[in-house]
């Protein structure tokens, strides 16, 4: 089996958003309301909001492939693209999304060592990213991978703020 992570360009944005927004619904749809989930669908996942994300300064996609085939995803944020306030010595990993039939080969994990290397080469002290409070197996993927929980934010989804819990590992 062969992996692939490569950088998005503008002719990617389609593909990125039917991605989007299938991993996004089967991470969190059964615990958010139907029409909360279809309005942040909407708005998050719209080719021209992925379009604005892909060109923001500090913000980088890649995808990443499994014997050629598209398995998933991952966003990386630096200096004021980072969600929340973070300051210049950290990376931002926001979205980290596997399909479901790619899950469990190792692909999370080598999206993870990928943004290390990033934040490495970056000059970066620590990585840092935000998990759904209820999403315990990426708790337990993250805390194996060496993050602690330092903080929490809300995540609005639609009108359902759900509670992330912020976790860091240094680098």
């Amino acid at each position: 089996m062969t992996t692939e992570i490569k950088p998005l360009t503008d002719q990617d944005v389609p593909r990125l958003q039917t991605i989007s927004r299938q991993t996004f619904s089967e991470a969190f749809g059964a615990g958010t309301p139907a029409a909360d989930l279809a309005k942040f669908l909407d708005e998050a996942y719209s080719q021209e909001q992925l379009t604005q994300e892909l060109h923001t300064a500090g913000s980088s996609f890649y995808f990443i492939y499994q014997d050629r085939k598209l398995a998933g995803y991952l966003k990386l944020n630096v200096g004021a693209a980072q969600s929340e306030p973070m300051g210049d010595d950290t990376l931002e990993i926001e979205r980290i999304y596997i399909l479901p039939e790619f899950k469990r080969q190792g692909l999370g994990k080598s999206l993870f060592e990928f943004a290390v290397q990033q934040a490495k080469a970056a000059g970066k002290q620590a990585i840092w990213l935000g998990v759904w409070e209820h999403n315990l197996p990426a708790q337990k993927f993250y805390a194996k991978l060496g993050f602690s929980q330092f903080s929490e934010h809300v995540f609005p989804v639609g009108n359902d703020p759900q509670r992330d819990l912020l976790m860091r590992k240094a680098l």
